[in-house]
């Protein structure tokens, strides 16, 4: 009989994310910045603030938690010299055969849809924002989990800024009118 007793709570593992992103350098605004660059050319209006809670939301899924927090602490593991050879070797190198990185990213992206696997596959091959800096190793550490975990929270926050956009449409609203809209009720309060 399942009794509950041993399931971690929702908040506890968002904090836990959260607080592994920032620890390795990554901000939400990092994050925020290439959804941003990713989107605006279709979102008439859209500012990095829709962005950035487009990354908060995304990053409420169980899905890209647990593979955040894989991913960082097989990294972790690795600047410490503590996996064993020849993972250490191959992990510490990020080597080219090595795809278990873009398998447990692209994991996570399959949430979001054909959209974000298809956004996931462009950051993967060129490395916008934050993702160059973890890939080319600027700063210290190991980073062969983290730039690929980076392109899928981002890939993930796109797609759902996308289909956003879709009901946005629908209802003959732009970003820029929604915008206006929250302008205009902040003015007033």
């Amino acid at each position: 009989m399942f009794t509950g007793k041993n399931i971690v709570h929702s908040d506890v593992v968002t904090k836990a994310t959260k607080e592994a992103l920032l620890r390795r350098g990554v901000t939400l605004e990092d994050v925020a910045k290439i959804v941003y660059e990713m989107q605006v050319p279709y979102n008439e209006g859209l500012d990095l603030a829709e962005c950035v809670d487009s990354v908060e939301k995304v990053l409420r899924k169980r899905e890209l938690q647990h593979a955040i927090l894989v991913g960082i602490e097989l990294d972790e593991l690795a600047e410490q010299g503590k996996l064993s050879a020849p993972l250490q070797q191959i992990v510490d190198s990020d080597e080219g055969l090595f795809g278990v990185d873009e398998t447990i990213a692209l994991g996570a992206v399959f949430t979001y849809g054909s959209i974000a696997v298809t956004t996931f596959g462009h950051l993967d091959k060129n490395k916008i924002g934050i993702i160059n800096d973890l890939d080319t190793k600027k700063g210290i550490g190991v980073h062969t989990f983290l730039d690929d975990l980076v392109a899928s929270i981002a890939s993930c926050a796109a797609s759902r800024l996308a289909h956003r956009k879709r009901d946005l449409d629908e209802a003959g609203i732009t970003y820029l009118d929604l915008n206006k809209k929250e302008n205009e009720k902040n003015s007033i309060e």
